[in-house]
């Protein structure tokens, strides 16, 4: 299992990312067969550097629109401002739901990092991620 992404897809989370900035940015992917169609820019209600929630009106807006256009959603995507690519403890206990990839875009160094995670039974494995043109 992998994500792919194109390369449009990774710059325009990189770009929402910091524009967010100092706070968390955050998203869903929809796709098919682990191949990303549709990044969703969200709300992080949180407003918050070290956190995200998502608004539950834009999730259930992109679940509509992802599902009309006959694909699923993959997962969700966040960013971490000042800390490394990898699922804090709050994302692992907050990881509800198995089938999904959690992205995690580190803004921690000069060049952005994207990383990938399968999160189940609070334990994390990385998920490769493939940009392409």
């Amino acid at each position: 299992m992998s994500i792919q992404l194109k390369q449009s897809d990774f710059d325009a989370i990189v770009a929402h990312a910091r524009a967010q900035l100092p706070n968390e940015a955050c998203g869903l992917v929809a796709g098919l067969e682990g191949e990303v169609k549709k990044v969703y820019f969200l709300t992080n209600i949180d407003a918050s550097p070290a956190h995200f929630s998502l608004d539950p009106k834009e999730q259930l807006a992109a679940l509509k629109a992802a599902r009309a256009a006959g694909w699923r959603l993959l997962g969700n995507w966040h960013s971490h401002p000042a800390t490394p690519a990898r699922p804090s403890p709050e994302d692992i206990r907050l990881a509800y739901d198995p089938t999904a990839v959690y992205l995690i875009l580190s803004l921690a160094e000069n060049e952005p990092v994207l990383k990938a995670f399968a999160i189940q039974h609070g334990g994390a494995g990385e998920v490769p991620v493939v940009v392409r043109q």
